[in-house]
């Protein structure tokens, strides 16, 4: 069996971090090994280009990119591997992150980036296991069960509903 693929966390600033924490948290929970850097695709290039143009070779099977404003992270990331790249847009902006959804979304033929809600960091780590777990039963199991304990909370949560229905219209 091979040795289980890494997931880098790139986030264009450290201000992003608040937002990629629930990646972080969300890998850590499912016992995806991640790396987590920051690199600017303005400010960083070359850094971001070498980061990306290695990343297979160094064991990662998909890498997540978090930027705000132009957030031409993601795509950066994208041009330079052929992993999948998962773009998350950060709402850091007077545009309440409009202006990186849409940079992160319109990627040109031959470059996909996969594109989350803004801030949406836990979607992003859970596409990640989910990519990673096409390969991987022992993944595939854990998002099983996630997606069984997410059932049985909505259906614990429809009976308190239906219990407080009942009391209001008794009173």
């Amino acid at each position: 069996m091979s040795e289980q693929k890494k997931v880098a966390v790139i986030m264009g600033s450290d201000s992003d971090f608040p937002t990629v924490s629930g990646a972080i948290r969300t890998l850590d929970s499912f016992g995806v090994p991640f790396e987590v850097h920051i690199m600017s695709a303005h400010r960083t290039p070359e850094k971001a280009a070498e980061f990306a143009s290695s990343a297979k070779d160094n064991g990662f099977g998909v890498i997540i990119a978090a930027a705000g404003k132009a957030a031409h992270l993601a795509g950066v990331l994208a041009a330079h591997t052929t992993i999948p790249v998962i773009g998350i847009p950060i709402k850091s902006s007077t545009l309440d992150g409009l202006d990186a959804l849409l940079a992160t979304v319109q990627m040109p033929s031959g470059i996909p980036v996969a594109t989350v809600a803004i801030d949406g960091a836990d979607n992003a780590a859970i596409l990640a296991v989910q990519m990673l777990a096409l390969s991987d039963d022992t993944l595939a199991s854990k998002l099983e069960a996630k997606k069984v304990s997410m059932k049985e909370g909505v259906a614990a949560k429809d009976a308190a509903i239906q219990e407080k229905v009942s009391e209001l219209i008794k009173k």
